[in-house]
Formats: C-alpha cells, structure tokens, sequence
C-alpha cells in the first residue's frame, strides 16, 4: 500500500497555512495563500505533489462542508425578500458570459477539426463554461471578513446557487445536441424534482432533529453527526438521482438547518473540521490541477481574452443585474465581485465537454488558467468592494 498520501497531506497543510498567514499580514484573504501553495506545489511549479484522486476526493468534501456552513449562516428572510433579485443577477451573470465566451472562441478561431461536434456546437460551449460560479471561494473570503448575512453576501449566495441551475439547463441543451441519447425533458424535470424533494426531506429531518432535541437538549456531538450525514445525503441525490451540482444539495442542506437551536454549535464544529483538514485541502487542489504545456500565440490570445471577458461579464452583467433590482452601486459592484470566481464548477462543466467530444484538448490548459486566476482575484477584489471608509476622528480644539 502506498501511503505517500499521509505526506501530502502534511505538506499541503504546512504550506497552505504557512501562505496563508503570509497573504495575512499582506492584508489578503488566507484563502488567496491556499491557492497559491497549491499552485507552487502543483506541476505549475515544483511539480511535488500530484493530484490524485484521494485529494480529489478530499477536495469534493471540503468543498460540500463549505457550501452546508454557507447554508446555515445564510439569512433566509433575507434569502426570501432576494429572492427575484437572486433570480435576475443570475439571469445576467449568465447570458453576458455565454456570449462573451462564444464571441472570443468565434473571433480567435479556436474550434479543432478532430472534434466531433459542429463549431458552433464547440464555441457555445466556450461561453457556457463562462457562466460557471464556484460561490465556495467568496464563501470562504465573506466568511473571514464576517460579511455572509449582509444584503449583498445574501445576494451573492442567492445567485451563485440559481446561475448554477441555469448553468445546469445550459449544459444540459447543448450536450443533449451532442449526444442524442440525452432527454432534455427528464433532465428539466429532474431538477425540478430535486427542489421538490429538498421541501419534503428537510421538513422531515427538520421534525425529527426538533423532536430529537427536544428529548434531549444538551449539546450533544451526535446532532452534528446525524446533521453531517443529512448534508452528505442531500449532496449524493442532488447528483445522482437529479443531475443537480452537489453543492447545491450541500447548501440546502444547510438552509434546512440555518433555524435550528443547534444551529451555532453544528457551525462551530464543522468549522474546525472544515480548518483542520478539508478546506485547505480543497484550496490548493485547484492550483495542483494546473499543467502549463507549450502553448502556441493564437491559444496564449486566447487565454489572455477569455480571462478578460471572464472577469468583466461576471462584474457588469451580475452588477447591471444588482443595479436594476434596487441595489446600491457599492452593493452591485460587490455582487458582480462576488460572482467571478468560476473554480471546480468551470472545470467540471469543461471535463464533461471534453468528454463528449465539445472541447479540445488545447483548450483545458487555457481554461484552468481562467479558474485559478480569477479565483486567487476573486479574494483580493473582494476584499477592496467592502472595505469600510476609515472614519476620520474629530479634530480636538
């Protein structure tokens, strides 16, 4: 048996806290340094560690942990009163990115002929990988600056989880063009059902853990235990029965549970399995996943252009968006901040066009480019759109 994964672990850890407190002291979100331990020990770099399918497997965890903790601090009268708000910014941050991306993939000429699908097939699905949000990353940063329940972090989460619907209709339209054999009905009807199912399960594990509770009020481990397993109950049919990211399933899950009188400690120890072991490692897995092979000029302008379009689609369609629904102009521009950051979402959504034959395999490395730097910007630039204005102090006569 190999046990190379043990030291893996370790030096993930090490360097990931070690950066950490370094972006720290540099007045950056400690999630910026995850990122780039993950980018030093990855193949970008010193090429140490490679990802596995352990750390893979860690990395999804984490990533589930992360959305549950987002569910249960999120306010869900705020949630509610949002709700259309959510809905618009999403509708925004999703059809901008989708044309931005086609447009670049039309214009650059990227589409290979060893494909099996038609070229428009292949640059529509450019602009589709565009539309991604990967929320843990702001998550993670609105967290450390205490910001989740504020109206714009309620906004953001609100979206973040319907343009991962739309995101899901999207892909789901166009690989069903590739591969005939997909119903786009059943799959519509799929997600539906989901949400259908999200109401009738968490209202009864809602009414069994309040009864359970009730029997028993003490702060006992066994109620995070039973509410750990709910959440990874919740995650496995959202993508096995229904098709629905596990994400989503994960912050439903915590949704359920953002009323219960247990609520604080279910937070306070996923909080330290999530810092002791799954986050840290679920940041740098995404810097391990970047390969930086030879690229010819015409992919490198490429690169360039999709970033750029990643980043101004998702601030001026999501904050338009924000702006149009009543928010202020410091609000929407968080918003559109908030929605950047595309991480293992994008990636997830290009390995199953690759699969399919929509995307060539030149294109990945220009893609995980575009995750990882607009995730490591993602913190840095939140972390300017709420900064408070320092109050001057009263002059003293």
């Amino acid at each position: 048996m190999n046990y190379d994964y043990l030291l893996y672990l370790a030096i993930i850890l090490m360097s990931t806290k070690l950066l950490g407190l370094i972006t720290r002291r540099a007045h950056m979100p400690q999630v910026v340094g995850a990122l780039l331990a993950g980018l030093i020990l990855g193949p970008a770099c010193l090429d140490l560690i490679e990802s596995s399918t352990f750390l893979n497997q860690v990395s999804e965890i984490g990533v589930i942990v992360l959305m549950f903790m987002a569910g249960l601090e999120t306010d869900t009268d705020e949630l509610k009163r949002s709700g259309l708000a959510s809905f618009v910014i999403a509708l925004m941050g999703v059809l901008l990115p989708l044309a931005g991306g086609f447009g670049v993939a039309y214009a650059c000429g990227v589409s290979s002929p060893d494909l099996s699908s038609s070229e428009l097939l292949q640059n529509i699905f450019i602009g589709i990988i565009l539309t991604a949000t990967s929320v843990s990353i702001t998550v993670e940063t609105l967290k450390e600056m205490g910001k989740v329940s504020t109206k714009a972090g309620t906004a953001i989460l609100g979206a973040a989880i319907i343009d991962d619907i739309l995101g899901i209709v999207a892909l789901t339209l166009v690989t069903s063009m590739a591969d005939p054999n997909t119903n786009i009905l059943l799959v519509l009807m799929k997600i539906v059902g989901f949400f259908v199912f999200a109401v009738i399960f968490g209202i009864a594990f809602g009414f069994i853990m309040q009864k359970w509770v009730s029997m028993d009020p003490r702060p006992n481990r066994r109620h995070v235990i039973m509410t750990f397993a709910f959440c990874l109950v919740m995650s496995f049919c959202a993508e096995h029965f229904f098709g629905v990211a596990d994400i989503t399933g994960a912050y439903v899950a915590g949704l359920v549970l953002s009323h219960s009188t247990k609520r604080e400690i279910i937070y306070r120890e996923f909080d330290t399995v999530s810092y002791l072991l799954v986050a840290p490692v679920f940041f740098a897995s995404i810097g391990l996943k970047v390969e930086l092979s030879s690229m010819s000029s015409s992919v490198l302008l490429f690169t360039v252009l999709l970033l750029a379009v990643a980043i101004f689609t998702k601030v001026f369609g999501c904050g338009l968006g924000a702006k149009a629904m009543g928010y202020t102009g410091k609000e929407s521009f968080q918003i559109g901040i908030g929605m950047i950051s595309r991480g293992e979402v994008a990636l997830i959504v290009a390995n199953k066009g690759e699969s399919l034959g929509l995307l060539a395999d030149s294109l990945y490395a220009p893609i995980v480019i575009t995750v990882v730097i607009t995730t490591i910007l993602t913190p840095i630039l939140l972390k300017i759109a709420f900064k408070e204005k320092e109050k001057s102090s009263p002059a003293v006569s």
